[in-house]
Formats: structure tokens, sequence, C-alpha cells
């Protein structure tokens, strides 16, 4: 193995984990299997050597993952009825930056013909949660995926997208990416909501403005805002138009709110509210409840006018 390929190997472990050498079998999700050395491995992904290269393999995709000898590989998260997955035991904290890098790729742009909004993949089959707001009378709905990063970031664009459960009252929805694809999307785990304190460092990844992929820093200014009759959490993080929708993260990668909305008063910096988690578990264990049926006047589908109708409609009126 020539110098290269082995700094190659070592970068691709340092992060994931610690640098271990064991044989594995990989069942995965979608079919087939990967056989190779175990070097490294996380929450996040898996890192195996196949001989003649090195795999990154999400761990999202592994069905289940066996040793031919000794302790048997953590088995992958599991995605039960509810659709989302709870943070691995034992995840550390790290940078905003890394953080950042780790989780990004699951976060999604929504857009809408009424606007732009945030939204994270929570299922490898293509289960998004948003706000209900981004999506609230629309009959068409675009959700892009961003991978890789720099020169090397690629934009996927999705038009069959389906609301599959809203709650004005919430302020949740939940959309289904319609693919024929057999890839699965990467995801984003919840946190335990009693983890989060007033103090607490967050970070949020979104879209604000259309700006794709930014990130905004800051801290929990309390857990339990009370506004409106609901519950929210406080943060100084900075929350702008775009950004509605997008995930509120602590610095282990971990979902602990959607970001929901700010407080604009002139002279007003540093107020703004998520939704939290356990808001969202609520609202996925009972989406049955909340299923979305387009049928329904109340629905209240946003029609664009097609083109020239307007000046048509000018003219037949002369």
């Amino acid at each position: 193995m020539n110098t290269f390929i082995f700094a190659g190997i070592a970068a691709a472990a340092a992060v994931a984990g610690t640098l271990r050498a064991a044989p594995v079998r990989l069942e995965l999700a979608r079919g087939g299997e990967v056989k190779g050395e175990l070097l490294a491995e996380n929450g996040e992904r898996l890192v195996v050597d196949l001989g003649f290269t090195v795999l990154n393999i999400p761990r999202d995709a592994v069905l289940k993952a066996d040793r031919t000898a000794g302790k048997p590989v953590a088995p992958s998260p599991a995605f039960g009825a509810d659709l989302w997955r709870d943070a691995a035991p034992g995840n550390t904290a790290g940078s905003v930056k890394d953080m950042a890098a780790a989780v990004g790729e699951a976060v999604v742009l929504i857009r809408t013909s009424g606007g732009l909004g945030s939204g994270f993949v929570i299922h490898p089959a293509g289960y998004v949660i948003t706000n209900d707001h981004v999506v609230a009378g629309e009959n068409a709905i675009t959700v892009t995926v961003f991978s890789g990063s720099g020169k090397d970031m690629r934009k996927t664009q999705y038009d069959k997208v389906r609301i599959v459960a809203a709650s004005p009252e919430n302020d949740l929805a939940l959309l289904k990416i319609e693919t024929a694809g057999d890839k699965p999307f990467p995801t984003v785990a919840f946190a335990d909501f009693e983890t989060v304190r007033q103090g607490t460092p967050v970070f949020a990844v979104g879209s604000p403005l259309g700006l794709e992929r930014s990130v905004s820093a800051g801290i929990v200014s309390l857990r339990n805002r009370l506004n409106d009759g609901r519950l929210f959490i406080q943060t100084t993080t900075a929350i702008n138009p775009g950004n509605s929708g997008g995930p509120l993260f602590n610095l282990n990668g971990e979902v602990i709110g959607v970001n929901n909305m700010k407080l604009s008063s002139a002279g007003v910096e540093g107020l703004g509210f998520a939704i939290p988690v356990d808001t969202v578990k609520f609202f996925l264990k009972n989406r049955d409840a909340f299923a979305f049926d387009p049928r329904n006047p109340n629905a209240g589908y946003r029609y664009a006018a097609p083109p020239g109708a307007t000046a048509k409609k000018l003219k037949t009126d002369e």
C-alpha cells in the first residue's frame, strides 16, 4: 500500500472514529452486502477496507453488521414505525464546523410558489420535516438535497414531493420525497430533550433568504418559552426568512428543535424560536391524526396563475 493510499485511509478513519481492523460483513438496507476490514465507525458511518479501495458507508444504509469473529458491530440505527431515530448513546460534542459538515447533507432547501424554506431528512426513504407555514396551501413543492462540499458540492432537485401530514397548530409538516432511486438519503438523529439546558450551545443550518447551507450559532436562552399558548426554545441563533423548518442542533449534531420564527421589531436581535424536538416526536407518533387530505376544502391550495392569464383577462374586460 503506497503512502498516498494509506494517508487517505487514515484520514477517513480519523473522520469516522478510532482506527481498528476487524473482519466485517455488512448487510445493506437496499439489498446486497459488503465484506472487508472494519477500520473505524461512529454514529454516522462505518469505514470498510475492501482491499483495493476504502468505503465510507452511512450507518443508515446498513441493515445488519456482523463480524466474522469477536463482538458484533453495533446495529444500525432503528427506524421504527414513528420514522425517526434517536441519537446513539455516548455521542461526543464537536465544533460547529465539524458538526455542520457531518449533518449538512441531511438539511434540504424547500421551494414552493410562495417562497423558500428549509427542512431536514429524518428517514432514509426520504421523509422530511419542515414547518407547516412553509408548505401550507401549496400544490407544487420541490426539495433540493445537497451532497459533497466545496467544488465537489452537488445539488439534486426532487419535484415529486407529497405532504404526508400537516399540523397548523404545531406548525409542523411531514413530507415524502417520491423517488424511484434506491439510494438512501442521509438522515439526522433526534436528541433527548431532557439534555437541553439554558446556555446549551446550538447551531442552525438552512437557507435564509435563499442563501443555501448557511450556518449560524448561538446558545439556548430558555428551553421553554411560552408564546401564544405554545412552548418554544428561545435561542440567540440567527434565524431569518428561509430558515423556517430547518433543524436546530446541539454540538453532538443532534436535532433539538425546528427553527420557526424570530422577533423582528426594530432594534431587536438574538430572539429566535424553535419548536422543541419532543413536539416533533408527538407529531410523528400521531401523524395519522394529522394526515393530509388534498380533497379537504380547508387545505387551501394556492394555484399560480398561468402565464398571460392576467393580460388576457384585461383584454376581455375591455
